[in-house]
């Protein structure tokens, strides 16, 4: 099949980008210096890609990327990097066949994991605008944890507001303040973990151990606008031109089709105006007619593969294969 034979709205990655991609951060971050993160994807079938390029680690944003990895064969060490008291999910994870390590920022957070049966967790620090304790909450947070029989790998802390800088000595500055804060409670909590870091800051971030990048497999046109990014946009939604006026064109693909958080899509052929629930309004270079297909680039690929079933994967304009993203939802 053609990739102008696909239904639209279509979500389909280019397999040339999508390897080399991966390639690349395999020689920069080889084995165990990368737990990729899955939110970016959400597709075991692009995990088990990373699994084969040397990680068999990895990072994940909910109880059912944790499920649907350990399900795949894919469970050697799971990170859940975001906190939790459910009791039904975490005695779920701890009752899986996979490692699961979960991340903890309070009493409340380890109680709950520790009566699930999680035996092990990591210290979750705020260097940032997200989840985390206080540097000097860390050790009693540690202390207790262990005193309930889990074992406490290490620390993390995600500096997030530092992610999407383009401004290279900005983004060194602003992870370096966070990065101090992660070591400080390294020296409090021990262990062996400190991970954290992504995509923006992979190459910069040489305080911790593991880097948790994700979006780096397909990418985000904010993160194209570093200089010193080496990877390259491998995500686009294939849209169809459904109506015409005398200024814009109409497209099928809106913002029920994609992440709109970072911004509106971009589109190499003319100007985007603006995204309503099933349309994108746009200005073309050259004129355009009703069945026309236009290719847009979302700005945020975590939640675009959230909205979609499946990514069709494409070589040279060839429809070659298609994923389930199959873990979706929570």
């Amino acid at each position: 099949m053609h990739i102008d034979d696909l239904p639209t709205p279509a979500l389909w990655a280019d397999v040339d980008v999508l390897q080399a991609n991966i390639a690349e951060m395999a020689q920069r971050l080889p084995g165990n210096r990368l737990r990729p993160h899955v939110k970016a994807h959400k597709t075991t079938a692009l995990a088990r890609l990373q699994h084969d390029a040397g990680h068999h680690g990895f990072t994940c944003a909910t109880s059912r990327e944790v499920m649907g990895l350990a399900d795949a064969g894919l469970g050697a060490d799971l990170l859940l990097a975001n906190e939790t008291v459910d009791a039904g999910r975490l005695s779920e994870m701890a009752t899986s066949n996979a490692r699961v390590t979960v991340a903890v920022d309070s009493n409340e957070t380890i109680d709950a994991a520790a009566k699930a049966g999680i035996q092990e967790c990591v210290i979750d620090i705020r260097v940032g605008f997200r989840c985390g304790c206080e540097v000097n909450e860390a050790a009693q947070l540690a202390d207790r944890a262990r005193s309930l029989d889990m074992e406490v790998r290490g620390v993390m802390g995600y500096e997030g507001h530092a992610m999407g800088v383009v401004d290279p000595q900005r983004r060194q500055d602003l992870v370096a303040a966070a990065m101090e804060r992660l070591l400080e409670a390294h020296s409090l909590v021990g262990g062996e973990l400190i991970t954290g870091g992504g995509t923006g800051t992979h190459a910069i971030n040489t305080w911790v151990n593991e880097i948790q990048a994700g979006s780096y497999v397909l990418m985000d046109t904010a993160y194209t606008q570093q200089t010193d990014q080496p990877f390259h946009q491998g995500l686009f939604l294939q849209s169809t031109v459904v109506s015409v006026a005398e200024k814009f064109v109409v497209c099928d693909a809106g913002l029920k089709a994609q992440g709109m958080d970072h911004g509106n899509p971009s589109w190499s052929d003319g100007e985007v105006l603006f995204c309503s629930d099933e349309h994108t309004n746009l200005v073309p270079e050259k004129p355009l007619h009703v069945g026309d297909r236009v290719c847009l680039k979302p700005a945020h690929i975590d939640p675009t593969m959230s909205k979609h079933q499946v990514l069709h994967l494409v070589s040279q304009g060839e429809v070659i294969d298609q994923w389930d993203i199959d873990l979706r939802h929570w």
